[in-house]
């Protein structure tokens, strides 16, 4: 079995979306290329990172056009540095 391991300040994100129709108001369906790519992963691993703000199993915004993406059994991985990462998705009660 193979695993993308982290290493010098780096992040493993899962990136795969999951393939959902989605349907204007009209009735219009749209295609996966019209579709605005959301900045969101889940942090799968980390490297050795001193007192990390973000553990494995974190949803988090990352930003545009960073990091390396890599196909691995039928999943897609986001390779990014920790830097890059700009905030973690947390779930609150409402007031």
């Amino acid at each position: 079995m193979k695993e993308i391991q982290p290493i010098n300040q780096n992040v493993l994100l899962d990136v795969s979306e999951e393939i959902q129709e989605q349907q204007t108001e009209s009735g219009l369906i749209l295609p996966d290329t019209a579709k605005e790519k959301q900045n969101v992963g889940v942090v799968v691993a980390l490297s050795n990172i001193e007192n990390p703000e973000i553990s494995v199993g974190d949803k988090v915004i990352y930003k545009e056009y960073s990091g390396n993406e890599i196909q691995m059994d039928d999943k897609t991985y986001l390779l990014i540095q920790y830097s890059d990462i700009l905030a973690k998705i947390v779930e609150t009660e409402e007031i």
